[in-house]
């Protein structure tokens, strides 16, 4: 059904790939319904495809993806590992979970990614990784943060949640960092529903890695025919997916230009239909600097303060369409300052854009002539 049909626009709806039906049904047919299956092996194969990885790992799901990169840091109690308050809190969970200390870093006021500038700063001699976050798919400036983790020696982790499919200087997100992690939730470009993958860059880690996510075991190796039985080898957990998932997001992943298409078309009717109502009501538009691109994860506006950001969203609620804010600071969350530390200098940026942004629907089914019905009930609204 599209959009245009129904009486509320929703703030996200599933796309269904081609094939996505049929793979479904050939999983359940050929009976391998568990984890590394065929399909698990093609998905896997596109991921490395798609972001130039050495090895694509699916799990079931970011948050698994991000404790495995934890584990394979063999992070220790104290230790501490740099992030953005302005991410998920999946970002540091990973690591606290690890006894490890999230040490929460301010945002740029324009890609609203982690402050390149006030990394250095953050570092000290138990500083063990810097994790960085690619809101909205725009990517954070890696030249940059990857010359401090270098001079410091410190493992670089790519939060790309937001960002398959986008670039950097030409490069694709996920392949810059030692690990990178990947969502494919119900709400993400690409999706199986719950899923996840870890994308590994270092082939000694990569095997570990297989390992890590086998419970500890060296089973993949047995299966095959690498040892002759398998055995605990190593800390891990049970982070594999099932190979009907990995059916979907096979499907899914081979539909990944279609569903660009269809996503950019209403990221652009969103940025040009807005731009006039947006300059004269003091409204930020998403920031892309031009040596980056976007795969249209999510389109945000920044109002000038929360009064107006609330009532943007009534007022949208009130015309059929649903918008959402976003995240809540980590640093001054309940679990923050128990669970980490606040960077030197603190996080005002974060804290001012956490309560002014506002995201407008975004799937691939909604469409232009959807785009430009939230144009219409956007630009309805006077900011005051």
């Amino acid at each position: 059904m599209s959009t245009t049909s129904l009486k509320a626009v929703p703030f996200n709806r599933t796309h269904v790939a081609d094939n996505e039906l049929a793979y479904l049904a050939e999983a359940v047919r050929q009976g391998f319904t568990c984890g590394d299956g065929p399909f698990t092996e093609r998905a896997g194969r596109l991921l490395c495809e798609l972001t130039g990885a050495g090895r694509a790992l699916l799990t079931t799901s970011c948050t698994h993806a991000l404790e495995m990169s934890a584990i394979l840091l063999d992070l220790r109690p104290g230790d501490e590992v740099l992030m953005p308050s302005f991410t998920f809190v999946s970002t540091a969970n990973a690591y606290a979970l690890r006894g490890a200390v999230p040490v929460f870093v301010d945002c740029r006021p324009d890609t609203l990614n982690i402050d390149e500038r006030l990394i250095e700063a953050a570092i000290t001699g138990r500083t063990r990784a810097v994790v960085v976050v690619h809101y909205a798919g725009v990517g954070c400036e890696m030249d940059a943060i990857g010359a401090v983790a270098r001079r410091h020696g410190l493992a670089l982790i790519e939060d790309n949640a937001h960002g398959l499919g986008g670039f950097y200087r030409g490069r694709p997100l996920g392949s810059f960092g030692l690990m990178a992690t990947q969502s494919f939730h119900a709400t993400k470009n690409v999706q199986c529903g719950e899923g996840g993958a870890l994308l590994v860059n270092d082939a000694v880690l990569a095997a570990r890695a297989e390992i890590v996510r086998e419970k500890g075991t060296d089973r993949s190796r047995f299966f095959r025919g690498q040892v002759d039985k398998y055995q605990w080898v190593d800390i891990g957990s049970s982070y594999l997916p099932s190979d009907v998932l990995a059916a979907m997001l096979t499907a899914q992943l081979e539909s990944f230009d279609a569903i660009q298409r269809l996503r950019q078309a209403v990221w652009h009717g969103y940025h040009e239909g807005l731009a006039d109502w947006a300059a004269e009501n003091g409204v930020a538009q998403p920031a892309v600097p031009a040596d980056r691109a976007h795969p249209a994860h999510l389109y945000h506006l920044l109002l000038p303060d929360l009064r107006n950001r609330q009532a943007l969203i009534a007022h949208l609620a009130a015309h059929g369409v649903q918008a959402a804010f976003h995240y809540q600071p980590l640093h001054s969350s309940p679990a923050g300052p128990r669970h980490g530390r606040t960077a030197p200098g603190g996080c005002p940026v974060t804290e001012n854009v956490a309560d002014r942004l506002v995201r407008l629907p975004l799937f691939a089914g909604l469409g232009e002539a959807g785009a430009a019905r939230v144009v219409d009930a956007v630009r309805g609204y006077e900011v005051r």
